[in-house]
């Protein structure tokens, strides 16, 4: 009895016993690069699950393997032209060039914080030289009304200053229609005309300090240039045209300002504005057809009003004064009109070429 119980006991221990399982074919060599090197292999996280929760390094480990096929190999060479160039082959179906040995994956976010960095450098620049030349502007002109009488204003109170400066300006403003009409109303359609554009940009969004300054050049230039000169000629046209007295003259006026005057000076200022943007004829005319309509709708909406003043009331030579008025609010309606378009093209010209650069570029493969 007890001989069938060794003999039953032994064979349950064999039964019981462990079995070895087979080892797997040992790594012959491996060179490390850097420290967070990392094998690549096929292994099935199945058969090996302490493998599948281990996460990829970023670096490649180089070495050879012993013969297993769930092993793959990886090599890497370096350029002998370039040694921060190196090519990595997958058992040499595939090679990927153009990977700096000493590049790592936080180098992009490197390069995009230097950028940002550099775009707010140019943004704080630009800020200040447009601070200057507002603060510049505003202090000439309120030097020029405020020291009008400067040659006998000794002795007079604030009070004073304030009481007659307005008056004397005025006065001064009248002599200088006398003595150069056309420039001063040149003059004061470019003023007009470039303060109306910077409303317009800050309409449009941007922030007060950081206008462009191309552009409120131009909208003065041609306000300047054209829209004093122009508008002078204009107006003594206009009475001309219409040397009566009767009640239907000043909607007769209107009429004609909404219609023909407007149609001429709305194509003129769109026109130059594209040619001194170096669009071309195409662009710049196929786009005059589409808001042609759309602009002179518009000023229907605010010329009306405001011209029975101009025709009902306001002297001839003082048309001008109290049209560029109203243009601050005109211009930027026009200003709007004229560059939405053009800063639209340039933005999607802008974005493709950043896709094309970008698409021309090597991928970036990470480990």
């Amino acid at each position: 009895m007890a001989t069938v119980n060794n003999i039953a006991g032994h064979t349950f221990s064999q039964l019981t016993k462990p079995v070895a399982k087979p080892k797997k074919p040992i790594v012959s060599s491996i060179l490390l690069f850097h420290s967070s090197s990392q094998l690549f292999s096929k292994t099935n996280p199945s058969r090996n699950p302490s493998l599948s929760t281990r996460k990829p390094r970023s670096r490649v480990v180089v070495g050879s393997v012993t013969e297993d096929p769930d092993v793959i190999t990886v090599t890497k060479t370096r350029d002998s032209k370039d040694p921060d160039v190196i090519a990595v082959s997958l058992d040499g179906t595939e090679d990927f060039e153009g990977l700096s040995s000493t590049s790592s994956p936080s180098s992009s976010s490197v390069a995009s914080e230097e950028k940002e960095g550099d775009d707010d450098s140019d943004r704080l620049l630009s800020r200040a030289i447009n601070a200057s030349i507002v603060l510049a502007g505003g202090t000439i002109a309120i030097t020029r009304l405020l020291t009008i009488d400067h040659d006998y204003w000794q002795g007079w109170t604030l009070y004073e200053i304030l009481r007659y400066a307005p008056e004397h300006n005025w006065i001064a403003y009248e002599e200088a229609l006398k003595t150069n009409p056309v420039f001063a109303k040149m003059v004061i359609s470019g003023i007009v005309y470039s303060v109306g554009d910077w409303i317009a940009q800050c309409y449009e969004g941007k922030p007060l300090l950081e206008f462009d300054r191309t552009r409120m050049f131009r909208s003065g230039l041609v306000g300047f240039s054209l829209h004093g000169s122009l508008s002078h000629y204009y107006y003594q046209f206009c009475e001309v045209l219409f040397p009566f007295k009767d009640w239907w003259v000043v909607p007769a006026k209107i009429a004609f300002d909404q219609t023909a005057w407007a149609a001429v000076w709305n194509s003129i200022y769109f026109v130059v504005l594209g040619f001194l943007r170096l669009e071309s004829p195409t662009n710049i005319f196929s786009e005059l057809k589409a808001t042609f309509w759309p602009m002179l709708t518009a000023g229907w909406k605010l010329w009306p009003f405001a011209h029975l003043i101009t025709y009902g009331v306001i002297p001839v030579e003082q048309r001008l004064l109290w049209v560029d008025c109203v243009e601050l609010i005109w211009v930027t309606i026009l200003s709007t009109y004229s560059n939405e378009k053009s800063e639209a093209r340039t933005s999607e010209a802008s974005l493709e070429a950043n896709t094309g650069s970008s698409s021309s570029s090597p991928p970036e493969v990470q480990y």
